[in-house]
């Protein structure tokens, strides 16, 4: 099947577009999700239009071979992982920004073009690219996509879905259908664009992407505020989300903390429970007044220190410490970062019980990410050559799954089920809801080719 599969393509790629070098594929195995379990692929296929991905997928589907498709494999679940004898199909070739329009607010691209090259050409044209994951500077639109990828900016301007107008994908059987348009407003038939969005590459692979742009906000003002008591945090998380909009609003845990200034000294209180970053970029007299009412709010939820500043320098100097969040978490062994979400008024819950489970299971977990929308990242933090110690991670790792889901959260915020977190996408789900699903997957790919083994 291997040479039979490598000759069929041979007949439909140009050479530089098929690979079979062991030591290639072998980089081309697994997303950045460690413990995520990854095949061996048969061959890798790097295709620069969507006719070669709609040769490939023709191919595979006449010899029932499975496809993985991938991007910059910067992904947490892993969902961009191999399975035993599958083509990787790797879009990273397909990299073309193919058109910036100004008047129309939007851009077209190919998918494997980088959330940073986007930001910096919209930005050329007086505009802003919003979506912006922790990976900016090298992951892929196409796997932002397919992920759902969010961000710091998110809690104001939304997930990569919120700024998705449409797609083109390619289906399993080679088909291409277009999803949305070039319109704001769209509710012509089913909403196919958000079915794509999300769907880890087991729906179909999408080729090119029309995205919303917007006006550059004006400069921010940043707030940082300190907590005794993770109850104090989270009070003052819900009142700023009730009486603000801030552009940006992150925590960061007491463990978290102490890790920053331990790796770059601060200056930050490492006795607080809580480290509280906020932006508003409303600008001007609104912004002013927007970043009073967040002083305000944690000064009555007892905050213990808070410091703004309108000067942009200064504003990226206060948030250096949530940038350094995870580098400084990753000095301290190998880690794990999880994305969770629960719902506004329970974040000080989850944070204590994540404290709780780490106490148990005697693991260090530093919790940071975003608060203003839930989504936060328990770290854990082990010994890979411990065997003890890796199973003592992995039980934390699920606690806080089943905390989570207790809560009335969900186990994944914007890094995906992937492989990683699929045993637990039933109890979020549902059986009725996983039916559904079930049956979707069925009805665009129906031998089961694409991405096997994610998500579902």
């Amino acid at each position: 099947m291997s040479v039979n599969l490598i000759r069929e393509l041979a007949s439909v790629l140009p050479p530089e577009a098929l690979v079979t070098d062991p030591d290639v594929l072998e980089a081309h195995r697994r997303d950045q999700a460690g413990w995520a379990e990854a095949g061996v692929p048969g061959v890798l296929v790097r295709p620069a239009s969507t006719a070669e991905v709609q040769a490939v997928l023709r191919v595979a589907a006449a010899l029932r071979v499975p496809v993985v498709a991938r991007g910059a494999g910067s992904g947490l679940s892993g969902g961009a992982n191999a399975t035993d004898g599958c083509v990787v199909l790797s879009l990273t070739r397909m990299n073309r920004i193919l058109e910036i329009d100004r008047r129309g607010m939007l851009a077209v691209v190919q998918p494997g073009v980088l959330n940073g090259a986007l930001k910096a050409a919209a930005a050329e044209q007086g505009l802003w690219y919003a979506p912006d994951p922790a990976s900016w500077e090298f992951s892929t639109i196409g796997g932002n996509v397919a992920t759902n990828a969010g961000g710091l900016c998110c809690v104001k301007y939304g997930v990569t879905g919120d700024a998705v107008l449409g797609l083109e994908a390619v289906l399993a059987d080679g088909s291409v259908v277009r999803t949305g348009g070039r319109t704001v407003k769209n509710v012509a038939g089913y909403d196919l664009t958000r079915l794509f969005v999300g769907s880890e590459g087991t729906l179909g692979v999408v080729t090119e992407a029309t995205l919303r742009l917007r006006p550059r906000p004006p400069p921010a003002t940043t707030l940082v505020a300190s907590f005794p008591t993770l109850v104090g945090a989270g009070a003052a998380v819900t009142e700023i989300m009730a009486s603000t909009r801030p552009s940006v609003l992150e925590l960061m845990d007491r463990t978290t903390v102490r890790a920053v200034e331990s790796f770059k000294p601060l200056g930050l209180d490492v006795e607080s429970a809580a480290l509280l970053l906020a932006r508003s970029d409303a600008g001007g007299e609104q912004g002013v007044a927007e970043c009073t009412r967040m002083v305000a709010a944690c000064e009555a939820a007892g905050a213990t220190f808070v410091a703004h500043s309108a000067d942009e320098a200064e504003g990226e100097l206060l948030l250096v410490a949530r940038r350094l969040a995870f580098p400084a978490l990753e000095r301290q062994g190998a880690t794990l970062l999880d994305d969770v979400g629960v719902p506004l008024s329970r974040i000080a819950e989850l944070l204590a019980a994540v404290e709780l489970i780490a106490e148990r299971r005697g693991v260090l977990i530093g919790t940071f990410g975003h608060a203003g929308d839930g989504n936060m990242h328990p770290t854990l933090v082990f010994d890979r050559n411990d065997p003890d110690a890796v199973a003592r991670a992995k039980a934390a790792f699920d606690d806080i799954l089943r905390v989570v889901l207790d809560m009335g959260g969900t186990i994944t915020g914007e890094h995906g089920v992937g492989a990683l977190k699929r045993p637990f996408l039933a109890a979020q789900l549902g059986p009725e809801s996983l039916r559904l699903h079930h049956a979707i997957k069925t009805a665009l790919d129906p031998l089961g080719l694409l991405n096997p083994g994610k998500l579902l």
